[in-house]
Formats: structure tokens, C-alpha cells, sequence
């Protein structure tokens, strides 16, 4: 499994070769005028946006004392099956307590299973059982199928390229020095992530 830290690393100080949304957001841009209380309006979008983005899947996790810790862990062990701890914990950007407090719980409850390293026995790598992958893939669907409506919608109001724009905008929010990181584990998403989900099992 390529690991995503070092991965991150091999590309710093090269070219990426990318010439999607994160490679434009690092190119300088002019500062925009505008009055700091004309974004307000945006600002709260955002924030209903996520509320109602993760509203259906805390739903769903909370129906198994789950909450978005858990999520967002279960999700890219899903993505990255093998994932180093200490990887899991870069990406995330929590602290090593707050990672070991929502483990403890998916361990327990078997949604995970962690293994030492075959090189380095003070290593734990983390895959997600058969029934981790199948509520990681139902929450998924749930949001895909969220964000999928949303593109269609935008789409009929704007043209074509609703999905590019948005992807561009997201890009620009993440913090440069995350940007190639963030980069590496959106743009293989496609040919990583099954998102087809047991629902009837899970949710």
C-alpha cells in the first residue's frame, strides 16, 4: 500500500505534474475587494451546507453510539486499508488521545481490526472488518448520493462544470501546505473508495 505521508514527501520539491483544482489553487491569485460582511453570506452557507451533509450519516451512526470522529475514521481506513496509525493521525491532524479514545471504541465494538507491522512490531496498521466496510460504504452512498443532487441542481442553474468549480473552490480553502497532500488522497478516490454498500445491513 503506498503510504500517504511518504508519498507526500516524495513530491515536495518536484513538480506534481497536476493540472486539476489543487495545482490552481497554489498559483497566486489577486486579493478580491470586497467587503469582509458580503462574505457573511457564504460563510453561513458553509455551515448549513455541512450540517445537512452530515446529517443524514449522524443519523445513522448514532443509531451505533457513533458519532463524526468515528466517521471520518472509518472512512479512510476504508480508503487506505493498512493505513499506519501514525499516518491516520497526519491526515487527520488530531491528537494521538483523541485518535486513541475513537479506536478504542472501534476495536471494541469490531468494526476495526489493528495489526503490528511486519517491519517495525511498534507500528499498528488498521483495516476495517466486513462490517466496517459495509457502514463505511453505506455512509458513502448516503453523501454521494447528497452531493450528486446538489451537482444536478447547481448544474441546471449554471451549465456545465458545476462539479469542477466547486472542486476548485474546496481546493482553494485547504491550507497551501496541506494542498499536495489533500491532492494525493482526493484525486485516486475514484479507483480506491467501493462505495456500494449493504445498506439493508447497516443503516
Amino acid at each position: 500500500m503506498a503510504d500517504i505521508i511518504s508519498n507526500q514527501r516524495r513530491t515536495q520539491g518536484r513538480p506534481s505534474g497536476r493540472t486539476g483544482a489543487f495545482e490552481r489553487a497554489t498559483e497566486p491569485v489577486e486579493a478580491v475587494p470586497a467587503d469582509a460582511a458580503a462574505l457573511i453570506p457564504l460563510v453561513e452557507m458553509l455551515f448549513f451546507a455541512y450540517r445537512d451533509f452530515t446529517g443524514e450519516a449522524d443519523a445513522a451512526l448514532a443509531a451505533y453510539g457513533l458519532g463524526r470522529a468515528h466517521h471520518r475514521v472509518l472512512h479512510f481506513v476504508n480508503r487506505k486499508p493498512g493505513i499506519r496509525v501514525a499516518d491516520l493521525l497526519g491526515l487527520l491532524k488530531i491528537t494521538k488521545q483523541s485518535l486513541a479514545r475513537v479506536l478504542r471504541t472501534l476495536v471494541a465494538d469490531g468494526w476495526i481490526e489493528q495489526e503490528p507491522g511486519r517491519d517495525d512490531r511498534r507500528e499498528r496498521h488498521l483495516t476495517l472488518t466486513a462490517r466496517g466496510r459495509d457502514i463505511a460504504g453505506a455512509l458513502a452512498e448516503l453523501q454521494t448520493q447528497r452531493i450528486a443532487a446538489a451537482l444536478g441542481e447547481a448544474s441546471s442553474l449554471g451549465g456545465d462544470g458545476a462539479a469542477r468549480h466547486v472542486r476548485a473552490f474546496l481546493a482553494a480553502l485547504v491550507a497551501p501546505a496541506e494542498r499536495a497532500l489533500v491532492a494525493d488522497v482526493v484525486e485516486d478516490a475514484a479507483k480506491d473508495l467501493d462505495v456500494r454498500p449493504k445498506r439493508e445491513a447497516c443503516l
